[in-house]
């Protein structure tokens, strides 16, 4: 994991700029920059390799997400930024599970990635709603190092770790199992992120949303994980 004294501001350049094998090369200025990244080449040794349709689209998703969740996350309450880091987080967990309905034809992850839809777009709206119900708490963000609080550092780890766990997935061609290679840190950072709220947060109904999000999530992720030990995929040395 990276020293939080750099982990903002390399968070973005450098989760889905992993240098080993046939991963990305990462840009050497990359970390400073927070907004959109193009990965719609893959890099494997001296050539590059043009992505497929489905790894663009997972690509741009993943980009979307994390800057719109660093954004989000540095809310100064702790109830806010959960529900602010928590929407688009949401939103790509959907989006990824609508790139499996797309290309996907596994049934039990197409089964999956449709529960996961059910179950998150109300949770959005229910984030949206009570941000639009309590604008007093996100008026103020930590914009600088200096104004991470312990709150943002122990997000911003979690979210470090999904990120490079997440871009994984961009090098595999199999629909099912990139789902399921990106779906499970993607869960991990979600319930990393409710364990946080249940410590920091006191907002009631944040907090009820947080546990059903670690109840919800926990076994999803077991599933995926027995699901790609069927398949002969270890997801500590595959996909590099």
């Amino acid at each position: 994991m990276r020293t939080l004294s750099t982990l903002a501001v390399t968070l973005l350049g450098t989760g889905l700029a992993l240098a080993s094998g046939g991963a990305f090369a990462a840009d050497p200025h990359a970390g400073m920059n927070h907004g959109s990244m193009n990965h719609e080449m893959m890099n494997h040794g001296t050539h590059k390799v043009e992505r497929t349709p489905m790894q663009a689209e997972l690509a741009a998703g993943m980009d979307r997400m994390h800057a719109d969740m660093h954004a989000g996350m540095m809310l100064l309450d702790a109830d806010a930024a959960f529900a602010a880091g928590m929407v688009p987080h949401h939103k790509g967990a959907v989006e990824m599970a609508e790139v499996e309905l797309k290309y996907g034809k596994d049934p039990e992850m197409r089964k999956l990635a449709e529960a996961i839809i059910a179950a998150q777009g109300p949770e959005i709206e229910q984030m949206n709603a009570w941000l639009a119900r309590n604008p007093e708490k996100t008026k103020a963000k930590g914009e600088t190092h200096g104004d991470m609080l312990p709150m943002h550092k122990e997000l911003m780890a979690g979210m470090t770790d999904m990120h490079e766990g997440m871009a994984k997935s961009l090098n595999v061609t199999d629909a099912d199992i990139a789902f399921a290679v990106g779906m499970i840190p993607h869960h991990q950072g979600a319930v990393q992120m409710a364990e946080v709220e249940l410590k920091y947060g006191k907002d009631p109904e944040m907090r009820k949303l947080a546990e059903a999000i670690i109840a919800a999530q926990g076994p999803e992720i077991e599933q995926m994980q027995a699901w790609l030990k069927s398949k002969n995929v270890d997801l500590a040395t595959c996909c590099k």
